[in-house]
């Protein structure tokens, strides 16, 4: 047992004490896990849309200060009462939405979105007790989705942990905790159940021969190459709703597509540029939560269909031990996604590099 256990660890985190305005390094407390909950030392971690989002606080309920971070690889420090699947020493991926095994949607074969401890952006403390295990000064300091990866140590629902082979690169497949999961298991999935370069990916794994990358960044489509694109579309360069570019171009729609900014336009547009008859949109990008979804009805009465997708539809506990042993074997090139990597100490950084389009994934390195 770790001689930290039940004590109070001292440790360094990046705290964002206001919306939009870079984190700083503190030495931050972090408490002993209680009952189902894990304290995990993180040694990788990795920038996510998501984070920067809610560091935004635009559309979304701001709630600061606050560690943010759900995209991670570490090693189990303590566990709390009940853990019995996790131990000490055991190299885990903490995962922003998470499986209890008991709920209806975790004994399905359909769903991953657990009862308990599905994905919640606005609760900042442990589901368990309603407080929050880190703190500065005596003052609590909030959690973000479960994880707060952006710290050396974190606290971690047991539920919300992917026990994983030793012997898989930390550095590599903690990318696997998030994005890559989720923008490409609309196309494929460990159980057979039917972000921008990510469902390029999937597309391009599942077979695709023709996939269309659309964004407004047009430095990105050398970029979408290595991922299967083969043709880029900017609506910018266009005077007509890009849906209509797209039917246009494909013979009255294409076959699949999918959604990964968020943005409540390109969710219509994705719907609408699918093919009547057959085409399916996937959505998975987080909208403003005052968003509201558009469309004329007669767009589904022709038998499109419309969908989405909660993290791929991976139950965490259970499938994404199975995809770190077989990320090589399913043709899944991770370390392409991987585009930079800093010291935790320059984490703002990754930041820049995101809100500048230039990175997929930087990877930042707890110990620097």
């Amino acid at each position: 047992m770790s001689s930290t256990n039940s004590q109070v660890i001292r440790c360094k985190a990046a705290v964002a004490w206001e919306a939009g305005k870079p984190l700083v390094i503190e030495e931050v407390e972090v408490a002993p896990p209680q009952k189902m909950e894990v304290r995990v030392k993180i040694l990788f971690t990795s920038l996510c849309h998501t984070d920067v989002y809610f560091w935004e606080a635009k559309g979304q309920t701001p709630l600061f200060p606050r560690i943010f971070g759900h995209e991670a690889g570490g090693i189990v420090e303590s566990v709390g009462e009940g853990v019995t699947e996790v131990a000490p020493g055991d190299h885990v991926l903490p995962v922003f939405t998470g499986e209890c095994k008991e709920c209806r949607h975790c004994k399905s074969a359909e769903s991953n979105m657990c009862d308990l401890l599905r994905i919640n952006t606005d609760r900042g403390v442990m589901i368990g007790d309603g407080k929050s295990r880190f703190s500065k000064d005596g003052k609590p300091i909030y959690h973000f989705v479960g994880t707060s990866t952006f710290s050396e140590y974190t606290v971690v629902h047991v539920g919300c942990l992917a026990k994983i082979n030793p012997a898989a690169p930390l550095d590599i497949v903690c990318v696997l905790s998030c994005g890559i999961s989720t923008g490409r298991l609309p196309l494929i999935s460990t159980r057979n159940v039917d972000e921008d370069d990510v469902a390029a990916e999937g597309a391009r794994i599942a077979g695709a021969s023709r996939i269309i990358g659309v964004d407004l960044n047009a430095n990105r489509f050398n970029e979408a190459k290595k991922f299967g694109v083969t043709e880029f579309v900017n609506p910018k360069d266009h005077d007509k709703p890009i849906q209509e570019v797209l039917i246009g171009m494909t013979d009255g729609g294409v076959d699949r597509s999918i959604e990964c900014t968020g943005n409540v336009s390109a969710m219509i547009s994705a719907f609408e540029c699918v093919h009547d008859g057959w085409g399916v949109a996937v959505l998975v990008g987080v909208p403003n939560k005052d968003d509201a979804f558009k469309t004329h009805p007669m767009n589904l009465l022709n038998e499109r269909t419309l969908k989405g997708t909660f993290f791929g539809n991976y139950k965490p506990r259970t499938d994404i031990p199975v995809v770190v042993e077989r990320y090589k074997e399913m043709g899944l090139e991770l370390d392409k996604f991987i585009t930079h990597r800093v010291p935790f100490s320059e984490i703002n950084k990754a930041f820049d590099y995101m809100l500048r389009g230039e990175s997929i994934r930087c990877i930042i390195t707890m110990d620097d």
